[in-house]
């Protein structure tokens, strides 16, 4: 049980992401927008969020801003920015196939993952 002071600054930024989308599952719209749902959370709550996520947008048009590419894999469409521009779209798996700049970004962020679990693993 906790009581939120005005200013929102007694709770972590993981606690005020999930909190935004409950309330988001609340509003029950027709469009949805996430700018970096996940960015403020560790990997366990992220799986949890990305579930609540895919129930959420069901039905909905929904627009995913992520860094986190684990986030987009299932979209529809993803649309690739460098620099302002669009330089790629397609989904996760036709992304991949190009070899492009999503895939150079894709494999630098898991290879990052399993060097931080070996490490992990390691001490």
């Amino acid at each position: 049980h906790s009581v939120l002071n005005e200013e929102v600054t007694n709770i972590s930024q993981g606690q005020k992401q999930l909190l935004t989308i409950a309330r988001a599952f609340l509003a029950d719209s027709p469009m949805l927008i996430l700018d970096e749902a996940t960015s403020s959370v560790d990997t366990h709550t992220e799986i949890l969020i990305q579930k609540a996520m895919e129930k959420l947008m069901r039905g909905r048009t929904s627009f995913i801003i992520a860094h986190r590419l684990s986030t987009i894999q299932n979209a529809d469409m993803i649309l690739v920015m460098r620099d302002g521009n669009i330089v790629e779209q397609g989904t996760h798996d036709e992304l991949l196939a190009k070899g492009g700049f999503y895939a150079d970004l894709y494999n630098s962020q898991f290879e990052k993952a399993e060097v931080e679990e070996l490490e992990a693993v390691s001490v």
